[in-house]
């Protein structure tokens, strides 16, 4: 009776320790973001970029998808890439839709 072989890949610890310590820094990060207290664009943005950088730690190392086949990974990460494209068409078609109601009908009483 043959056995099968099973070659399971283990991650050092270290690995683990080194991206949870990722993880508390940038949340850190995020929240002096709100208690230096910035405001406007500048605060959205260095929320949203700290945000995607957990996420992207999370999914990358959690969820083995920095050692998986590259078809895995575009079915997983594509799709939420294409809505955000489609997200900016939009964004970019309610500017223009906006601009065509004040020409055609004026900017109000």
């Amino acid at each position: 009776m043959a056995q099968a072989a099973s070659h399971t890949q283990q991650h050092p610890i270290k690995l683990y320790l080194v991206i949870w310590a990722l993880l508390f820094v940038l949340s850190a990060c995020s929240y002096l973001v709100d208690y230096v207290g910035l405001q406007g664009y500048l605060r959205w943005s260095l929320i949203l970029i700290f945000m995607v950088l957990k996420a992207g730690l999370i999914v990358a190392i959690f969820m083995h998808m920095a050692w998986e086949r590259l078809a895995l990974v575009y079915a997983m990460l594509l799709p939420p890439i294409l809505v955000l494209v489609f997200v900016a068409m939009m964004v970019s078609e309610s500017n223009y839709t906006l601009f065509t109601r004040l020409v055609f009908f004026g900017t109000g009483p």
